[in-house]
């Protein structure tokens, strides 16, 4: 009878310290955090300094402030800059996980305003920046999201219009998604930097990488998902599966990935690639950490989109 109940309660414990690994899990991956901790490391510390100055020169150009609400109810904020010049050309940033528009993607403003001449619009995803809710969406909800902001463009500005969609990290799954799910034909391009194949997949690496749940990733990354499915009501694996969902991708996909990156491991983008069927090119750079292409690469950075934006419109 001892060694029976010393089992059960074996059993229990270790049930319980799964669901709380699992809760934790949910907590950090969708459960917005607009607190975040200011870097304490040098190279992390300088791009923070870069971001100050690219907001700063982004809000020099007094942009617009956009708002529209969610079929759940979320009011859903984004900065608007209009080009400097006549236009029917757009383009569309999308953050990644727990920033907002200007941190993530300020530096992408003076590229498309000025060398490219496009109109500017900069969301906060739902449970980020200015943005209601409480959950994150992590593409599975984001991209019908940025689908309303596309709506919200071609409603104001004209059927004639013309968009692109830039997305880093979980912005990158976004575009992808939108791609993936019969966006509107004035979507024509998507550019898609350091973006996850599968959000359960995603979670499931984060777990090894960077709690070191080397074998039991798999496992907890699960029990995360039966909370999101309960609690955020959309399923990690079938909801936000750019890979898995590549075989519908309508525009042509410019990919980009730092070799190094140990938070979205770079063999997502070698198969992300390989599954794309539409027009397609890719952009690597040798030993750039998550989201830091851009910061190590500029010019070829910008060279890449550019060239592939010319090719493709």
């Amino acid at each position: 009878m001892k060694k029976r109940n010393i089992v059960i309660g074996t059993g229990i414990a270790g049930a319980l310290g799964a669901a709380a690994v699992g809760a934790g899990g949910f907590i950090n991956a969708c459960v917005a955090n607009r607190n975040k901790k200011p870097p304490t490391d040098p190279k992390r510390m300088l791009r923070t300094e870069i971001r100050k100055k690219n907001n700063e020169f982004l809000y020099s150009h007094n942009p617009e402030d956009l708002e529209l609400t969610t079929p759940d109810g979320l009011s859903l904020k984004a900065w608007f800059v209009p080009s400097e010049n006549e236009s029917k050309r757009f383009v569309i940033c999308v953050h990644g996980h727990n920033c907002n528009g200007p941190d993530e993607c300020g530096h992408l403003f003076s590229f498309y305003h000025y060398t490219m001449g496009y109109h500017y619009l900069l969301p906060d995803l739902r449970g980020h920046g200015r943005s209601e809710g409480k959950f994150i969406g992590f593409s599975a909800l984001d991209h019908k999201d940025i689908k309303l902001w596309i709506d919200y463009l071609i409603e104001r500005f004209g059927e004639d219009i013309e968009i692109i969609l830039h997305g880093i990290s979980m912005g990158a799954a976004t575009v992808m998604m939108v791609n993936n799910t019969f966006p509107r034909d004035q979507v024509k391009i998507i550019i898609e930097d350091c973006g996850f194949t599968n959000a359960l997949d995603q979670i499931k690496a984060t777990m090894q990488n960077t709690f070191r749940l080397k074998h039991t990733a798999g496992f907890f990354s699960r029990i995360t998902n039966i909370y999101c499915k309960a609690i955020s009501k959309y399923d990690l694996r079938r909801d936000a599966d750019p890979l898995g969902t590549m075989k519908n991708a309508k525009n042509p996909v410019l990919f980009i990935h730092g070799e190094k990156d140990a938070l979205v491991p770079f063999h997502m983008c070698l198969e992300l690639y390989k599954a794309c069927p539409v027009a397609k090119d890719i952009f690597t750079v040798a030993d750039a950490e998550h989201a830091y292409c851009y910061y190590d690469a500029k010019e070829e950075y910008d060279l890449k989109v550019k060239t592939f934006i010319e090719n493709n419109i």
